[in-house]
């Protein structure tokens, strides 16, 4: 009998999923075909390229904010475009970010080239390694390597040293094995339970002296994107944790205290994904809805040539662009190209431009302002405005 046997006896390596719920399951397959969704929308490259960086940012920022990383998200945003300084009394928070960005891209690549996507314990120590990179460490822990001491996390006491390397083997032959195996119309949808499953092993077994928390989140993305959770998907998990930190430290610490029941981990984990999912969708339709309206706008002013047309076109654009409707006297200035447009004209010029926009049914006078009527050509949902939250998380005004 190995030691853990008798002080971790809820490491079995086993899922029962006859104790799932219909929520559960119906969650599961709703979150399949969001990924689905997502993996198939077209954007322009300069949009997808957007929603790239602006979710690895989220993702980076989540998994590393959960173990104390002060950098906010805006930050870390700023840091992925290479925009990013910070004082010298910072740059470990700024290494600490870069491992989980050059982490993430590590892990993509092989798998978008269709190279074997397999866990294996050589890479969860990979992981390790890489989130531990360039960090000072306290004594005897070594990037990569297996502790060979006690850990304890708040109440949690860590798999026995001397099995943690054991334990490993078999949680990847186990996630590698037929349990996980599904055909390929449940692919993510088992991906996405194989990935909850590691995360929470990794976190009962804590093999490294530390990183733990950020090398299993790691290993969650690396399973998510092999199933073929698009990569900006891939991040809304370690977003959900952060989000809900409290209650994912509580969900954790719950798991071993009921003798390894896992089922109300996951459906902690897989009902924050889908919530998630609904959100990243609501942010693509806008942009998809963004670009469908500036091809309208255009589409409109076809065959319309000379100066007035041109500005009254451009007129229109940078009035979509305002998320509030713009009092007419601030015309001006939503944008420079429209202040160049309107420097040696009188206010006369400008009322008479928003009334053929007006006329052509683009724009619209409201008490507040003037709005860009961008709900005209939402075919099936007529007398819905759409709203996707801001970057702060609030939704815009209507």
């Amino acid at each position: 009998m190995r030691t853990y046997e008798r002080t971790h006896s809820w490491l079995k390596f086993e899922l029962d999923l006859r104790r799932a719920s219909y929520r559960l399951w119906r969650a599961l397959g709703e979150a399949q075909s969001k990924c689905e969704h997502i993996a198939g929308v077209p954007l322009r490259p300069s949009t997808a390229n957007e929603l790239h960086r602006l979710y690895l940012a989220k993702g980076v920022a989540a998994t590393t904010a959960i173990e104390g990383n002060a950098l906010t998200e805006q930050e870390v945003l700023r840091h992925v475009e290479g925009k990013l300084k910070v004082p010298p009394s910072k740059e470990y928070l700024l290494q600490e970010v870069e491992n989980i960005i050059q982490a993430c891209n590590k892990i993509g690549e092989p798998i978008l080239k269709g190279e074997p996507d397999n866990l294996s314990l050589r890479k969860i120590k990979d992981f390790n390694r890489m989130v531990l990179n360039n960090l000072t460490l306290e004594k005897g822990v070594v990037p990569g390597k297996i502790r060979t001491h006690p850990v304890v996390v708040a109440k949690y006491r860590g798999a026995p040293a001397e099995d943690c390397e054991f334990l490993l083997e078999r949680l990847c032959e186990w996630l590698n094995g037929k349990d996980f195996r599904a055909t390929e119309d449940m692919a993510i949808a088992y991906g996405i339970l194989k990935a909850i499953v590691a995360h929470i092993y990794l976190a009962w077994i804590h093999p490294f002296g530390d990183g733990n928390g950020r090398t299993a989140r790691l290993v969650e993305f690396q399973i998510l994107v092999a199933a073929g959770v698009p990569t900006p998907a891939a991040h809304l998990l370690s977003t959900h944790y952060n989000l809900t930190r409290q209650e994912y430290y509580r969900q954790l610490e719950q798991t071993s205290l009921s003798g390894g029941s896992i089922i109300p981990f996951i459906e902690y984990a897989v009902f924050g994904f889908l919530e998630e999912l609904k959100n990243q969708i609501e942010r693509i339709r806008y942009q998809q809805w963004d670009v469908a309206w500036d091809n309208y706008i255009h589409d409109q002013f076809h065959g319309k040539t000379g100066q007035p047309h041109e500005r009254r076109r451009h007129l229109a654009l940078d009035i979509s662009e305002q998320d509030d409707p713009i009092p007419l006297n601030k015309i001006r200035e939503i944008s420079p190209r429209i202040a160049a447009y309107y420097a040696s004209k009188t206010q006369k010029t400008i009322s008479r431009d928003l009334n053929e926009l007006s006329k052509m049914g683009l724009i619209e006078k409201t008490p507040q302002g003037i709005r860009a009527r961008k709900e005209i050509i939402l075919a099936f949902l007529p007398k819905r405005r759409m709203k996707i939250p801001n970057e702060s998380g609030e939704e815009p005004n209507s």
